[in-house]
Formats: C-alpha cells, sequence, structure tokens
C-alpha cells in the first residue's frame, strides 16, 4: 500500500514522495529521493536501529523507507508507513 513521506536533505531541500511498492518506480514525486534510493539498490541496511540488516529493493516498501531514513531527515511518515523498533531509553 502507498504511503507519503516528506523529509529534507542534508543541504536544507525539502522532499515529500509517495512509495510505491513497485520494483520499476518505487519513488514518485522527487527525482533527488528516487535516484538517492536507485543508488543503495542491492546494498544492505538496517531496517531499524537494532536492525536486522536487509538489501534494498525497489519493490519493498521497508527497505526504501530505511534509505530515506539514513540519509535523509524524514520528517513525517504517511498513514501506512511501516514502523521501525526504537531504542530502549537508559
Amino acid at each position: 500500500m502507498p504511503f507519503t513521506v516528506t523529509g529534507r536533505f542534508d543541504d536544507g531541500a525539502t522532499y515529500t514522495v509517495q512509495i510505491t511498492g513497485r520494483a520499476d518506480r518505487p519513488v514518485v514525486g522527487s527525482r533527488r529521493a528516487a535516484a538517492l534510493v536507485e543508488l543503495h539498490q542491492g546494498r544492505s541496511l538496517p531496517l531499524s536501529p537494532t536492525g536486522p540488516l536487509q538489501a534494498v529493493g525497489g519493490g519493498d516498501e521497508t527497505s526504501v523507507l530505511a534509505v530515506l531514513r539514513e540519509y535523509t531527515d524524514v520528517l513525517e511518515e504517511g498513514a501506512g508507513a511501516p514502523r521501525r523498533a526504537s531504542l530502549p531509553e537508559r
């Protein structure tokens, strides 16, 4: 199920994209965000702060979101976005 993500790149530019779950076009709405996801396809990233590692695949919404979380400042995740585990507070 597609969902929306809003975030900010390191240079301050903002984006709003839809993560589609489609392997042929995993991100719609920002060429820069789409290029970032494409650059990391096939690489392993942690899906949450505590893991597990998973290879990024365009059809896998969770791994696409993990790329955006890792390399941008995700400000808002729309309804339907996979939730990630959080580290226990000390």
